[in-house]
């Protein structure tokens, strides 16, 4: 079985942004659809352990900033690389904007913006599903949307193909977001501490 099958279904990125209290905090998702057009819903899955997930089970609302084929690499190191329990992804950023619900949407790198309300969720293990009314919504450039696979291809950046470090270690890479594990074996319930990918996505570095 080939699991790089899944690479090819055609979905986009997003900032999902929230806030509790004067808290705002985002990460980045690749699983943001429509679901019905009357009422207009949409649904998201968001990671457990991710802490945007904490703050949206208590707030209840959030926006979903759709990344667009201008975005760089910065964005999702910001969103995607680092944890708001650790750090104010906000800080020194001034490239986002403040909708009607008083979250922060992302500017820099986006065409648009929808902001809804939680009213299902679902658990699904590590995820939890969240199905959202929509509350508004603007678009904000023409340029097309990144889809995940134009991100693998165009935004992300291409490291280098080497076998073990200076140190004689074996690398084992995320193919998700490129963070790199040494050791000759990686453990078969290691977690990403980027992006939350489970082993089964990375592999072996090889020349």
């Amino acid at each position: 079985m080939d699991s790089k099958a899944m690479y090819k279904l055609s979905y986009g990125l997003f900032v999902l942004t929230t806030k509790v209290g004067d808290k705002q905090n985002g990460c980045i998702t690749n699983t943001a659809i429509q679901v019905t057009s009357d009422p207009n819903q949409i649904a998201f899955a968001v990671n457990k352990a991710n802490y945007t997930h904490e703050m949206l089970m208590e707030s209840k609302v959030f926006n979903i900033s759709i990344l667009s084929e201008e975005a760089d690499f910065e964005v999702f190191k910001r969103f995607g690389f680092q944890s708001g329990k650790d750090v104010d992804k906000f800080e020194g950023y001034d490239k986002y904007d403040v909708s009607s619900n008083g979250i922060y949407y992302i500017k820099d790198g986006t065409n648009a913006f929808i902001s809804g309300e939680i009213t299902h969720t679902t658990d699904l293990g590590s995820h939890t599903l969240f199905i959202c009314t929509v509350t508004d919504m603007e678009v904000l450039s023409d340029a097309s949307s990144a889809t995940y696979e134009y991100y693998q291809k165009n935004i992300k950046p291409k490291p280098e193909a080497v076998a073990t470090t200076p140190e004689g270690k074996t690398v084992w890479r995320c193919k998700i977001c490129g963070y790199e594990f040494e050791g000759e074996e990686l453990p078969e319930d290691f977690i990403c501490p980027w992006c939350k990918h489970p082993a089964s996505d990375f592999e072996k570095v090889v020349k």
